[in-house]
């Protein structure tokens, strides 16, 4: 039976709305371009109501979250050949929601920045890049987009990209990418630490991650991963890793997704696969036969009734994977990677933005400190984005 959430005590209450909230991986930027269900013929807006995602201006204020790296992801398959494009297109769709707003968004491309946002009220809103695939192996590219303002690039998604191996191909035959990096991709780490990139390994295989180590000169992320050593999930990271992480300087954000927090969710998950598989494979047919890309919205909506369907992991699952991070990794090395707008379901009492207290809460609750909790809830990402920067050398 899942166990009471907890209650936030004022004490944890007043920590959580003092301290800079920072999650540093959200699949909001889909959501602009695309059309939804609820909106079939439009897109969303950011300071509109949150209609069925996890993620909003209001949302954020009211669980106090202060900013947030709004991941660009160009599907693999469906933007095959167009992944320049694609990527492009995503970011141009967040730079107009701040156009619009921008007495309530700021872009922002620094610490510093962040902090200007905070003490002006306004929403910090970062770039990050999910999957090196949307480079097309240029690093033309990647300067490009360093210039419109990307600060971290996920290495790999789900798939293997032509120089660096995802944990996702670790089981596909068809696979044909090398373990690890290529030598062109130690160039794409090299590359990344001039321009003050944040380099992400969330997602990367064990063997990429020992050579981006091996590569880099500046502190790494996993900008939304969990603990193996809790849920088997290759997607998570083991011990080791965690703590490789640390000796590097760099910090892991927990992902709030059940399957990588929770295994009696996760195998519920697994034995879910073969039904969403078939609902998947028609819904492919059905875009096929208008000839247009299958829309994140659409297929996260499959996804979410076959989520819905199993219980709601506990809270607890969440909080036990932090504490594990910060326990085995350090507390300077810990953080919040939700992975919002991105996942079909969400651990019990985290409906969106508005429940980040409870987090705060419940770790003041299990003895965390206020300092150790500024740390986890943002302290420990700017301290990592600001060294990755100070080693920067963008000017060629």
């Amino acid at each position: 039976m899942n166990q009471p959430l907890p209650d936030s005590s004022a004490a944890s209450f007043d920590l959580h709305h003092a301290a800079l909230v920072i999650d540093t991986h959200v699949d909001t930027p889909q959501r602009f371009l695309d059309p939804s269900p609820d909106h079939p013929a439009t897109s969303w807006d950011f300071t509109g109501p949150l209609h069925g995602g996890h993620l909003s201006l209001d949302t954020a204020r009211q669980g106090n979250l202060a900013a947030a790296f709004f991941a660009l992801w160009p599907e693999p398959t469906q933007w095959r050949g167009q992944y320049v494009q694609r990527t492009h297109a995503l970011l141009d769709g967040v730079l107009h929601q701040i156009q619009q707003h921008s007495e309530v968004l700021a872009l922002c491309t620094s610490p510093a920045d962040i902090l200007a946002a905070r003490s002006q009220h306004k929403f910090a809103i970062l770039l990050g890049i999910e999957g090196g695939h949307a480079l097309e192996n240029s690093l033309a590219n990647l300067r490009l987009f360093h210039q419109r303002g990307v600060r971290y690039l996920t290495l790999t998604w789900s798939n293997s990209n032509d120089w660096a191996e995802s944990s996702g191909d670790l089981r596909n035959p068809a696979s044909s990418t090398p373990p690890g990096l290529t030598p062109f991709g130690r160039d794409i780490i090299r590359e990344l630490n001039r321009l003050g990139i944040i380099i992400d390994v969330s997602h990367a295989s064990d063997a990429t991650l020992v050579d981006v180590l091996r590569t880099t000169t500046a502190p790494i992320l996993a900008t939304h991963s969990s603990a193996r050593a809790l849920t088997d999930s290759p997607r998570n990271l083991t011990d080791d890793q965690l703590r490789a992480i640390a000796a590097n300087r760099g910090a892991v954000m927990v992902n709030f997704f059940p399957a990588f927090i929770d295994e009696a969710w996760r195998q519920a998950w697994i034995n879910q696969r073969p039904q969403r598989s078939l609902a998947h494979q028609a819904l492919a047919e059905d875009y096929a036969a208008r000839n247009q890309p299958i829309p994140f919205s659409a297929s996260n909506h499959i996804d979410r009734t076959f989520a819905a369907l199993i219980p709601r992991a506990p809270f607890t699952s969440l909080i036990a994977h932090i504490d594990h991070v910060a326990r085995t990794a350090g507390i300077d090395h810990v953080g919040l990677g939700s992975d919002f707008d991105g996942i079909p379901a969400t651990p019990e009492g985290i409906d969106s933005a508005a429940d980040l207290p409870k987090i705060t809460a419940a770790l003041a609750a299990r003895g965390y400190s206020d300092s150790d909790l500024h740390k986890l809830l943002g302290g420990n990402l700017l301290r990592v984005f600001q060294q990755v920067q100070s080693i920067a050398q963008p000017q060629p």
